[in-house]
């Protein structure tokens, strides 16, 4: 009996070692953001007419997060959050130099050029840094990646349906570095389609290239956001109404086992984090799901915000495993620099945190921080532990004219606060707020004291790093 039990504990501490992070060897880093996939487009999330047996795949091999949250619900925002481990707000990109909800071609604003984002860190840590696809954080000289600590760039500035919005230009730029290097029609869907497979490629090779030290790799799909497009035989594997949105998983999906598979062939992959999100929700109406989840893409409704996230990293991360703590996209800039083994020990203040243990005991419960739903200048919801309290009920017409104008109409404001349980309440139906008056008090005294740092609207706070603004931008296709 002595002798079994002894085993057993053997056997324990020889698992927990096994699936723990090993901090003398960085690893090899790969983030693939999706760009408005909805929390239920992926099968492994419930979808029943998107097949993506690639990315279900990594799920049995990774982690799963169940209370995923995307930076904002629109995408300028949350990629600023994402390389920067701050809320947009705080570093002043919540909104354009017009109020609008992202930056558009021509944008007077981008990233801060004094801003220490993402992969500047990695590179202090001797990584190899790269961004395939969408940057979408200002399209100025000033503001490009590869002067923000990205050793190559290939992808498109911003979003595949700006020119047609912003310009009357139908062609996109395709960029190399800090050069057009070719055009992409939007109003071709031939064209369109072959995005996500020159993205795959463009990743492979640099992968294939820098794989001798450690690498930072920032796959950034232009898909599934409209137009969407992708090639011809994915329209094959998708049961979705709206084929081409469909289709565009789909290929993702193939795009993401190719990355895998190559990670497996070069050995590469028991040093190799890949984490698969999205920037935002889902937009139902271009085909996108957001399951049971209320809202969608441009509202702080669980559907804008909260996304898929799956993790792999083979003999580190325990297969087939699920984190129902909440997270969130702002975390990755502190997890990644502490498995890089950087001690950042600046006084930038940052409002994610090192979320590795997750990783490695996906059962631990932390909900003793705040997550707040900035957009468009206000904070319009808190979540604390299981609660969520909706602000939008207590806004001034003012304010919600404001919101109403940034968000192009895509806000709905309740008539008083909410609170719900997210937990038994994921799709925010029960308003229990008049049950829980103690809670709405607590909640709301974490908003006043983030919104006494961060001010709203057009009133900057004190704690908001104020970002440059070019007098006269020039747009990148003349």
């Amino acid at each position: 009996m002595k002798k079994t039990y002894l085993l057993f504990i053997f056997i324990a501490a020889l698992s927990s070692n096994l699936f723990a992070g090993n901090k003398s060897t960085p690893p090899n880093i790969i983030l693939i953001f999706c760009d408005d996939l909805g929390y239920a487009d992926l099968s492994s999330y419930g979808s029943l007419w998107n097949q993506t047996p690639e990315v279900d795949q990594m799920a049995v091999e990774g982690v799963r997060f169940t209370d995923f949250y995307a930076g904002a619900p629109v995408c300028s925002p949350s990629r600023a959050g994402l390389m920067t481990g701050c809320y947009a707000r705080r570093v002043d990109l919540d909104l354009d130099q017009n109020n609008a909800w992202v930056l558009f071609p021509k944008a007077k604003k981008g990233i801060n050029p004094e801003e220490t984002i993402l992969p500047e860190a990695l590179k202090k840590a001797g990584y190899s840094t790269a961004i395939i696809g969408k940057w979408h954080l200002g399209d100025q000289p000033e503001f490009l990646p590869i002067n923000h600590g990205f050793d190559y760039w290939f992808g498109l500035p911003y979003s595949n349906d700006m020119g047609i919005e912003k310009e009357n230009i139908p062609l996109l730029p395709i960029m190399q570095n800090e050069k057009v290097i070719g055009v992409i029609n939007q109003k071709s869907e031939s064209e369109m389609s072959t995005l996500t497979e020159r993205y795959t490629e463009e990743a492979l090779n640099w992968i294939g290239k820098n794989k001798k030290k450690p690498f930072f790799i920032y796959l950034a799909h232009t898909m599934p956001h409209n137009p969407v497009a992708a090639r011809k035989q994915f329209h094959r594997k998708t049961n979705n109404l709206k084929k081409g949105f469909g289709a565009s998983v789909a290929e993702i999906s193939w795009s993401t086992g190719e990355i895998l598979n190559y990670l497996k062939q070069e050995g590469l992959a028991k040093n190799t984090l890949v984490i698969f999100t999205s920037d935002n929700g889902g937009q139902p109406y271009w085909g996108a799901s957001n399951g049971i989840l209320k809202g969608n893409k441009g509202q702080t409704f669980e559907g804008g915000i909260r996304v898929p996230c799956i993790a792999w990293w083979p003999g580190r991360i325990k297969p087939g495993t699920t984190c129902n703590s909440p997270a969130s996209v702002l975390d990755f800039y502190s997890t990644f620099t502490a498995l890089a083994n950087l001690n950042i020990n600046d006084s930038i203040k940052r409002d994610g945190t090192d979320i590795s243990d997750y990783l490695f005991n996906p059962a631990k419960i932390r909900e003793d921080r705040p997550f707040f739903y900035w957009h468009v200048g206000y904070l319009q919801a808190v979540r604390y532990g299981d609660w969520k309290l909706n602000l939008l009920g207590q806004f001034s017409k003012e304010e919600q004219q404001n919101i109403l104008k940034s968000t192009y109409g895509h806000t709905v404001f309740p008539d008083n606060i909410e609170l719900y349980n997210l937990r038994s309440d994921p799709g925010e139906k029960t308003n229990v707020a008049d049950k829980n008056p103690e809670i709405v008090a607590q909640i709301q005294k974490l908003a006043e004291k983030e919104i006494s740092a961060l001010g709203e609207w057009t009133d900057k706070g004190p704690e908001v790093r104020k970002t440059i603004y070019i007098d006269s931008p020039e747009i990148l296709l003349k």
